[in-house]
């Protein structure tokens, strides 16, 4: 067994900004399941969202987070995460952190902030197109040289630990977790009175995705198996940019290009979007997304464009480089042709409930960026919020962590037990797990997607349940391996945005549901909270 003062599951920029202050107090250990850089992070490309010009306030980072979430967002919970913003812009920067700056009209150097759908002013600070890879790399290269941090690549996090598996606790708590050593096939036991899950979201649970493989909803499965408080989860973004074409399936364009007044147009160049909502393109992103959908859908068409060609060749590859260099290896020059794209899954709303200090309901176990729910979000995530709550969030629970079980407290003496593989052997029939992940992704995204009904959701109900006995049995009978247990994952939170979906019987935000097509204030304009025990 492995002890720990903290233990963190995943290593974007909330897990590894928590590490970087958790470490001047105790022992770190990081775990993530694949090579550290791969996370959900170093796929950002638009930015980060704080408030840094004269001209822009909290009050107004606070009312366009407010009209985008409809309804959903406790301002209390939004003012705070916006109003840290700057002094953990701060702390990033002291990182290593190099955000791109311009020249102003009075020949001083200031930070180049960008716009994005929306937002009423500009505040998105970034680095170029590859915001997150710039993110990841430096906060990485700061963790690889601390003192105090245990970094566990490779290391498949498979279930919290909690005293109901202790015959003599009085009370329920996380107290620690198992974890996969995916290069011996060994599963480890770690011990900590605080464990925090940042594992980012469940993009992989959708057959079109703009996320990295990692994304399969880990933290959120993990946590609800142990009994903590779920919510939301039927709010899940569709970014309505992702590059369509045959080659690249996964391929974002980011919103800021829209923010440096990319129009999306129809085959024939036509502003669509201006008639399902006056700003048009700079639209919150459940509606330019619902937009795009009705659009293809009317016209049959298998995409729509994005235009930037009224910008010179050189903005746009000095702003948007990567993007500019990935559509000309793909023989779209966007300097001259607009751009083919389609919506795809890209960001989960909902999460683990936890509070604006990432404490969820399960005690000793905090939850931060994309896996918690804290309520910044509501029923619609403004663009480049996430980082910006990932880093501000990681040091209020880091603090809260602190707090509620302080480290000149001596760690209980608890013997975890062993991880039990029993009589198991090796899956013998890997193509039955392939075959069942590709049918959970495809009903999900056939069922479950922009527009729902109700009997595509008792459809999708169905076919899960028999889904997750299937992916039991496999469980139960067969040796623990990564493509196994994020099966096991993926069909868990499946569910879970199944579940909470049809408990919402209205529309609001990115919920859609054509049997419910009204918002109603009156009954719904609450959290749908799931709890297992």
């Amino acid at each position: 067994m492995k002890t720990y003062d903290f233990i963190i599951v995943g290593s974007g920029i909330a897990g590894l900004s928590y590490a970087l202050r958790a470490c001047r107090h105790g022992r770190v250990a990081i775990l993530t399941k694949r090579e550290a850089e791969n996370a959900n992070t170093a796929w950002a490309q638009g930015g980060i969202a704080c408030v840094q010009s004269p001209e822009d306030s909290f009050d107004r980072h606070v009312a366009d987070t407010l009209d985008a979430g409809a309804g959903l967002c406790p301002e209390s919970v939004v003012r705070t995460i916006v109003s840290e913003g700057p002094a953990a812009i701060d702390e990033l920067i002291q990182w290593g952190v190099a955000f791109d700056h311009r020249e102003n009209g009075a020949g001083e150097d200031e930070l180049d902030l960008g716009r994005e759908g929306g937002h009423t002013k500009r505040r998105i600070l970034h680095s170029k197109d590859t915001t997150g890879r710039e993110i990841e790399t430096k906060l990485l290269a700061a963790v690889r040289a601390a003192e105090n941090i245990d970094l566990y690549e490779r290391h498949f996090a498979i279930d919290l630990i909690t005293t109901r598996k202790l015959a003599f606790a009085s009370s329920v708590r996380c107290v620690g977790i198992y974890a996969l050593n995916e290069e011996s096939g060994e599963v480890l036991t770690f011990r900590s009175d605080r464990v925090v899950l940042c594992t980012g979201g469940s993009g992989r649970v959708y057959l079109y995705t703009t996320n990295p493989k990692v994304a399969t909803g880990d933290g959120v499965a993990m946590a609800w198996r142990a009994g903590a408080e779920i919510a939301n989860m039927e709010f899940v973004q569709f970014h309505p940019t992702c590059l369509y074409h045959h080659e690249v399936k996964s391929f974002l364009i980011t919103e800021a290009m829209r923010g440096e007044g990319a129009r999306l147009v129809d085959r024939e160049g036509r502003d669509f979007v201006k008639d399902y909502d006056p700003r048009g393109s700079l639209a919150p992103r459940d509606i330019v997304a619902r937009a795009i959908d009705r659009e293809i859908k009317r016209t049959g068409s298998p995409c729509v464009y994005l235009d930037i060609t009224h910008q010179p060749k050189e903005f746009i590859a000095e702003r948007f480089p990567n993007i500019y260099e990935t559509c000309l290896r793909l023989g779209i020059d966007a300097a001259t042709d607009p751009i083919p794209v389609v919506p795809a899954a890209h960001y989960q709303c909902g999460g683990v409930r936890t509070d604006v200090n990432g404490a969820t309901s399960l005690p000793g176990l905090w939850a931060v960026g994309e896996v918690a729910c804290t309520g910044l979000h509501g029923a619609n995530r403004l663009a480049s919020n996430s980082l910006l709550e990932g880093v501000v969030v990681s040091r209020r629970a880091l603090d809260d962590a602190l707090h509620r079980a302080p480290l000149d407290r001596p760690t209980e003496a608890l013997v975890l037990p062993e991880w039990e593989s029993g009589d198991v052997t090796d899956v013998d029939e890997l193509v039955v797990i392939y075959h069942n992940w590709d049918e959970i992704r495809r009903l999900m995204w056939d069922y479950v997607s922009i527009v729902r009904t109700t009997k595509r959701l008792q459809r999708a109900a169905t076919r899960l349940q028999n889904l997750r006995r299937e992916v039991q049995e496999f469980y139960w009978n067969f040796r623990v391996t990564t493509e196994l247990l994020e099966l096991r994952n993926l069909v868990e939170v499946a569910t879970l945005i199944v579940d909470c979906a049809a408990r919402r019987r209205e529309s609001r935000g990115l919920h859609y549901t054509l049997d419910y097509p009204e918002t109603d204030d009156r009954a719904w304009k609450k959290d749908t909270v799931l709890s297992r025990f």
